[in-house]
């Protein structure tokens, strides 16, 4: 496996895995007590923690991918054949 692949492969599992992260703990402001900013959209998160979410996405995607490049790695699957 060229570094290349590597690097596709960690970008598409970091997409797929951000996506299925994104929406834990969200309270949107119609939800919230404290509804912060006049004129904005009810169904916008009062504190999204994107920070938080892009590192824990990190991090479950190295798992992922590193699991991944093993099976690749090991012949399990032949993508040559």
């Amino acid at each position: 496996m060229n570094p290349a692949a590597a690097v596709v492969i960690f970008v598409l599992w970091w997409w797929v895995v951000l996506f299925a992260v994104l929406p834990r703990d969200i309270q949107g402001r119609w939800e919230s007590e404290d509804d912060g900013v006049k004129g904005a959209d009810p169904g916008a998160p009062v504190k999204p923690r994107l920070k938080a979410k892009v590192w824990l996405t990190t991090k479950i995607t190295f798992v992922l991918w590193a699991a991944t490049v093993a099976i690749i790695l090991s012949g399990v699957f032949n993508f040559r054949e």
